[in-house]
This record gives structure tokens, sequence and C-alpha cells, in this order.
């Protein structure tokens, strides 16, 4: 057989980029949250003994040549300049600021009971039902479980256990799947019926969890009739539940929501943007330390080991200056193209994507990417994620520069200054918006108005007749 004679072996040197390890560590740390890369330092903590908390009083700017920190001190991360590092510290124990308002619709978000009221409100006609099905809702545990019993919430609302229990099943039928649940058992079956899945045999498995916790397959099949394959596969949907829908809407995840970077108004104007020193890596080399466990090091192995710390920790404050350096520059970037929000709130975001902050802060898109993941910024406006800022242009509208999430608070404002029982239809929002220099066609508006979750005119207006029935 003939050889193609345009293929042949050569050698070719040129560069390349290797991931070694600690490259893809780094790459892993810049898109830690907070509360991540605190868990992390505090294992390098135990793992390497040259690293140690650093006094977290001292906040300094970075050296100008990027050198790691010098002895005795912490990791001292970059600000923009001493003025504006003071005028963040001096005011970051309030994030809103003294200036405008808080924003209504900051990231903290409802609790659980506020987030049922809003549900009942539209899901009961009956004003009884609707009274039960609130005060169930203000009596269900941090995880969305009803610890209370049917006969003695009755008792206590002067009710009859069946006007209760026809208000627990509105509850049950809420948003989130599983709320409203009296056992672990019941609260996995809300979820399974919401997603058409309760069948008999998988009843039967949520009826002995404790054989599901034992891992008892022999049995499981047995009592269900499911062959392996089938019993694998119910047994994968039971563990991609969850077993607490509530604690999405617990404080304690809404705490989770620390800022990274804080904004302020300059009194110069324009905006101060500087790394939030409650959050700064507390961390720093311990050289006494060092110079003390190498003069006492007997072996080869010893010393050894104690170079690998110190090379590690040299290796970790670089790393951790640049991390700071990058998240800082990627927040300057995103309050430049969205002052107007900050001065005036979410109806004027501007279209912003993750290409246009890479070009301005010379990054790759993948790193801008990593660095908004889990990273907030505390405006004049409430805590926000990073991703809030992020958002396309409307597409074949003409939107004046405003970016889609902009649209949608504008049209969560029309619909809450709605009188009772005159619901505006999508043609009418849009004529409105239009009237406002937003010219968005109607199902632009539809769309729009289902991500927010609010119902269509017809069904605000029946709702808002139920609720004011004089009118």
């Amino acid at each position: 057989m003939a050889t193609n004679p345009s293929q042949r072996l050569a050698l070719r040197q040129g560069p390349s980029l290797t991931l070694t390890p600690q490259l893809l560590q780094s790459i892993g740390l810049l898109q830690l949250s907070h509360l991540e890369l605190c868990a992390f330092l505090e294992a390098e903590m135990e793992r390497n003994p040259l690293l140690g908390e650093a006094e977290p009083a001292v906040v300094r700017p970075a050296p100008a040549q990027g050198k790691p920190p010098g002895e005795g001190g912490g990791l001292f991360l970059p600000f923009p300049s001493a003025r504006r590092r003071d005028a963040a510290m001096a005011r970051s124990a309030s994030l809103s600021g003294a200036g405008a308002a808080p924003d209504p619709e900051a990231a903290q978000g409802p609790t659980l009971a506020r987030h049922l009221e809003e549900q009942i409100a539209l899901a009961a006609a009956d004003p009884v039902r609707r009274a039960i099905a609130r005060h169930l809702a203000h009596s269900l545990d941090e995880a969305g479980y009803l610890r209370d019993d049917i006969e003695a919430v009755a008792e206590r609302l002067g009710r009859s256990a069946g006007e209760v229990e026809a208000a627990l099943a509105l509850l049950q039928g809420l948003d989130p799947a599983g709320v409203g649940a009296r056992s672990l058992s019941e609260c996995l079956a809300l979820q399974l019926k919401e997603r058409g899945r309760l069948d008999g045999p998988m009843a039967i498995l949520l009826d002995r969890l404790d054989l599901v916790a034992k891992g008892d397959l022999a049995a499981l099949e047995r009592l269900s009739g499911l062959d392996a394959d089938g019993l694998r596969e119910r047994l994968a949907a039971i563990r991609r539940l969850d077993p607490r829908p509530g604690l999405a809407f617990s404080p304690a995840a809404v705490d989770v929501l620390v800022p990274d970077v804080l904004v302020q108004e300059d009194p110069a104007g324009g905006f101060i943007v500087a790394l939030n020193p409650e959050t700064l890596p507390r961390i720093g080399l311990d050289r006494a330390g060092y110079a003390r466990i190498r003069a006492s090091a007997r072996s080869e192995a010893d010393r050894a080991f104690l170079s690998d710390c110190l090379r590690s920790a040299r290796w970790l404050a670089r790393t951790l200056d640049r991390r700071a350096r990058t998240v800082l520059a990627v927040a300057a970037v995103i309050v430049r193209h969205q002052e107007a929000f900050l001065r005036q709130g979410p109806a004027h975001l501007r279209p912003l994507t993750l290409r246009t902050v890479a070009a301005e802060a010379g990054l790759h898109e993948s790193t801008v990417s990593r660095v908004v993941a889990g990273k907030a910024l505390g405006t004049p406006r409430g805590t926000r994620p990073m991703k809030f800022f992020f958002g396309a242009a409307l597409s074949g509208d003409t939107g004046a520069g405003l970016s889609g999430r902009a649209v949608q608070h504008r049209i969560r404002r029309i619909v809450a200054a709605e009188e009772p029982g005159q619901a505006l239809t999508d043609g009418a929002i849009a004529r409105m918006l239009e009237a406002e220099g937003i010219a968005v066609a109607r199902r632009t508006v539809a769309k729009y108005r289902e991500a927010l979750r609010i119902p269509p005119a017809s069904l605000r207006r029946t709702r808002a007749e139920e609720r004011h029935p004089s009118r």
C-alpha cells in the first residue's frame, strides 16, 4: 500500500503552558467564596507550621513590586489608595451608606413565612383557609417542617381538624416543594409527587427509609418488587431530593452573602472601590518560627520538609495577593459600567458581559467568570452578588442601553402600582414602557413577567376581585 507523501515526522520547539498543580490550585482559589477561602486557609495552617493568623487590624497597600510580604507581617492586600482604604474601613460596618435608601430588592431574600404568604394570597380564595394556612406557615421550623399536631392547631384556632388539614394541603402544594411536611418521608413524597414520580414502589421505599439508610438492597427489592436496575434508579431519584427545603430561606443562608468588595460614594464624585477589610485573609508567614524550627532540624528529611513549607507559604502569599488584585480590578470595571444603578436603582442597570469586563480589566473571559462566582459587592443599594450586574442587552428591541434585568424591575414596579381589579395586560405594559423610552414587544413583556412569576392580567384581576369583593 502506497504511503501518503505529504505525511512526515518532524521535531518542533515552541512554548506551551503546562497546568502544574500549583497553577491549578491558583485557578481554584480565584473562584472560592469568602467562606470557602477561609476553610482552605484553615486547612493550610494546620498542614503548614510556618503559617499563622496575622493581626486583623493591619491592612495596608501591597508593595508596588508585587513581592511577598516582608518579615513579621500578614498578607497586605491592595487598595486603590490610602485615602480610599481609610474611607472604606471607616464605613465598612454600614454597607448601605448614609445617602441613598436601601433598595427593597436587596440581596437578603424573604423569609420562608413571607415567601409562603405571598403564594397563599394567590392560591386560596376562602379567607378562613388563607388565615389557617398563614398560621401554619409561621409555625414551620427552620427546615420547613410542621412539628405541631393538627388537633392542637385546630383547638388553638377554634376550627375543625378538617379545616386545618385542608389548609395544610394548600400549604404543601406551594413552593418550595416538600414544605409543610410532618416527617421526612412525607417531605420526600411531596417532592416526588410534584415531579410525577410517586408510584407504588416509590411509596414503599419512602415507607422503609430505615432500609434505604442501611443500604439493604435485597430487602428493598423484595418489598418493592423492583429489579436491581429499577431499584437503583429510584434510590438515585430519592437522593437528589432536598430533605430540608426551608433552609434556603433561613437567616444562616442569607448571612453567607458577605461583600468581598465595598463600594462607597466618594465626596469628590464617583465611587470608591476597595476590598472589604473584614474579609481579607488574615494569614502570615512566621519567620521567627521558621528560624527556630530550622535550627532544631536534625535530619535532611526535616530540612527538606521545612523548605517545602517555606516555598508553599511564599507561593500562597503571592497567590492571595494576585487573587485580591484580580477581584478588585473586576469590581472596578463593574462599578464603572453600573454607576447608574448605584445612583438610581435596578431600573437603570446597563448591559454588561464577561467579555466586556475581561477586555477592560486585561483578563481572560474565563478568569472573570471565576472571579464573579460566589463574590458579592457591598453597595449603597445593598449587598449584591457580582453576577447580578451582568446581563445582555434587549434582543430585537430598543431598550435605551438597558439590560433585561432593568426592564424586569420596571415591569414589577408597574404591576405593583396597579389599581385593584384593573390589572394591565402585557400589551398595556409594553405601551407604558414605550412611553418611558423603552420599546419592547408584548411577547418580551410576557417572557419577563413569567420569569418574575407574575400571573397574567386575567388571573391578577380575579385575585383582586376575591380580595376586594366590594370593588
